[in-house]
């Protein structure tokens, strides 16, 4: 028997994962943005990582047209930034930091880590798109990552 919606959602809750803002250009040249958490590293050679867009979200179709994609893992102290990019909004980047990155990316300013990425492939995936991307830039700092975790925001304990 297959599982509903609300079981999977709940069943996946259980799954900590890090928190991510993904960031690209529309055709128009407008940024997009929305905050993530299903990104996972798939291969050091060559590097690639994924994430998933759900349809339906307002920068969706932007995304799924995009050749190029920044993924922003936010630290403990970016909780404001998650819950920002999180919202249905037109302007996500008004008073938001930015510099430009490899095909005129938006990149987020202070996070832990940023993937600048080439669009290397796209899979239908359910009601999500999964867009694999070649890593061609990264960069990187120590710092306590946030964490997301049963519907909710938080930090990392080590044991």
């Amino acid at each position: 028997m297959n599982p509903g919606k609300s079981e999977m959602r709940q069943a996946l809750g259980h799954f900590a994962t890090g928190v991510t803002v993904v960031t690209a250009r529309a055709e128009t040249g407008q940024a997009v943005a929305m905050t993530v958490s299903s990104f996972a590293g798939v291969s050091l050679d060559p590097p690639l990582v994924l994430w998933c867009a759900q349809r339906g979200i307002g920068p969706f179709s932007a995304f799924a047209a995009a050749s190029h994609f920044a993924v922003h893992v936010l630290h403990a102290g970016q909780v404001e930034t998650a819950m920002h990019f999180a919202q249905d909004i037109e302007e996500k980047f008004n008073g938001v930091e930015t510099r430009q990155g490899i095909a005129g990316l938006p990149l987020l300013a202070d996070c832990a880590a940023c993937f600048q990425c080439g669009v290397e492939r796209c899979i239908e995936g359910g009601d999500h798109l999964i867009l694999m991307g070649r890593v061609l830039a990264v960069d990187c700092r120590d710092a306590e990552p946030l964490v997301f975790h049963g519907g909710r925001l938080g930090t990392f304990t080590a044991v």
